[in-house]
């Protein structure tokens, strides 16, 4: 999993804040790169508290020095006036495809983009992804090499863009959601995929085959899906030895595994397997909830691509007949569900498949969870701190504070009290770098 080292500023700033000692009256003598000036300011989405005239200080290594109260200044730092402004932790989706977009030439596509091709969209849609104010993804399902690439570019500042937590080729059956389907034999035999496989050692090798080529997160596909261009349903497709031999590999090689799950069955049958999140989770029931409260498990709901889909349904000519069949199905059923999880306590973290949808509008998912009975203050923990314990990154963002990477983003409005103020972000920090500041 991703790991990253604390600065000394930023553990004996941390450490000060612990133990009340007088560093705590000297941490500003760190020299800070630059200085946010935050008129409102959302630290912590967990506790849900609001200050008001703070200075967020950040070093030149990208990460937090210290929160102040009042607006602090230093010789040589970049001010940035947020004074009329809401600022709080850079939004994370646990959930996108970079390197595609869902639209009327996607079967075409397939056989005509190459993974050049493939990683150059991803990079432009990167770049929309972190102007909208995500400044981590989790990417769950591209081409590895194309993937990959991005998420090094990005990492090395080559690329601008959220950092990218990849699972690469997901792990799918034989002809299942994400292998390729509805394509002549020839064709179908280049396009399948390199992580299908049938039977319980041949789905843990392509386990483990992954993890070494790259993933940081490994994503199954447990159950049939809407987009797959197949009239094979969303029921559970990988088989109980095939679910338990695929967790067994990745938690062993230290990976965490989310299923992409429909049906009642598949979406139970993973859980029991050991699966750490469900995505979509459409048809779940009171066996599904008692399963995701064991453990350190997540919900991830994504009803951004089923409203998505569910619009391309009536609208016509993106949608093969297989797709919008299942699309009108799952859609309602999506948004059912997510009010029925909510009801029972399910944890969920903020997804939204993006890639389903176009990229750049991953915030509609936060009016999506307010229509379903959310409050603004938990869809904001959905995409912060939630969604980083998801993904084991709570030691690296999900907060502003100390020691934590400068991930930042600053709105007009309150997005506590209305969540559409964050489908215009105007100042966007990721890793301490500006990327926009309008």
């Amino acid at each position: 999993m991703l790991q990253r080292a604390m600065t000394v500023a930023g553990a004996l700033a941390a450490l000060a804040m612990l133990s009340g000692s007088s560093f705590a009256q000297d941490q500003t003598q760190v020299r800070a790169a630059s200085i946010i000036h935050a008129g409102r300011l959302l630290a912590d989405a967990s506790n849900g508290r609001v200050l008001t005239e703070q200075s967020i200080l950040v070093g030149a290594d990208g990460n937090i020095i210290a929160i102040q109260p009042g607006y602090a200044t230093q010789d040589g730092a970049t001010i940035i006036d947020a004074r009329n402004r809401f600022v709080m932790a850079g939004l994370i989706d646990s959930h996108v495809h970079l390197t595609s977009e869902l639209g009327p030439n996607q079967l075409l596509e397939e056989v005509q983009l190459t993974v050049a091709d493939q990683t150059m969209r991803g990079a432009e849609n990167a770049r929309k992804t972190v102007m909208a104010g995500f400044t981590t993804v989790a990417d769950l399902g591209a081409n590895n090499d194309a993937i990959f690439a991005l998420r090094r570019a990005i990492r090395e500042n080559r690329a601008l863009g959220p950092r990218i937590i990849a699972a690469g080729s997901a792990i799918t059956p034989d002809g299942g959601h994400a292998d390729a389907n509805g394509f002549a034999p020839d064709i179908l035999n280049v396009l399948r995929s390199i992580s299908a496989c049938s039977g319980a050692d041949a789905c843990a090798r392509a386990t483990r085959r992954q993890i070494q080529a790259g993933a940081d997160i490994i994503k199954i596909t447990a159950t049939g899906g809407v987009l797959s261009n197949t009239a094979a349903g969303v029921s559970q497709q990988l088989t109980d030895p095939e679910l338990a031999a695929i967790v067994q590999a990745a938690h062993m090689m230290g990976r965490r595994v989310t299923a992409h799950a429909h049906g009642t069955d598949g979406i139970n049958a993973a859980l029991r397997a050991g699966v750490d999140s469900i995505e979509h989770g459409t048809y779940l029931d009171r066996e599904s909830v008692r399963l995701l409260r064991q453990g350190n498990r997540y919900l991830i709901p994504t009803m951004m691509a089923g409203w998505w889909v569910g619009q391309l349904a009536e609208r016509g000519g993106v949608l093969t007949p297989a797709q919008t069949e299942k699309a009108r199905r799952v859609g309602p059923d999506l948004v059912r569900m997510v009010r029925m999880a909510h009801a029972a306590g399910v944890r969920m973290a903020f997804g939204t498949d993006t890639g389903v949808s176009p990229h750049g509008q991953n915030a509609r998912e936060f009016q999506l969870l307010v229509e379903a009975g959310y409050t603004p203050l938990q869809t904001l923990q959905m995409a912060t701190v939630n969604a980083a314990d998801h993904l084991q990154i709570s030691d690296v963002t999900g907060r502003i504070a100390p020691g934590m990477a400068a991930d930042i983003i600053a709105v007009d409005g309150d997005p506590t009290q209305d969540v559409t103020t964050l489908m215009n972000v105007p100042f966007v920090m990721a890793r301490g770098t500006v990327a926009k500041n309008e």
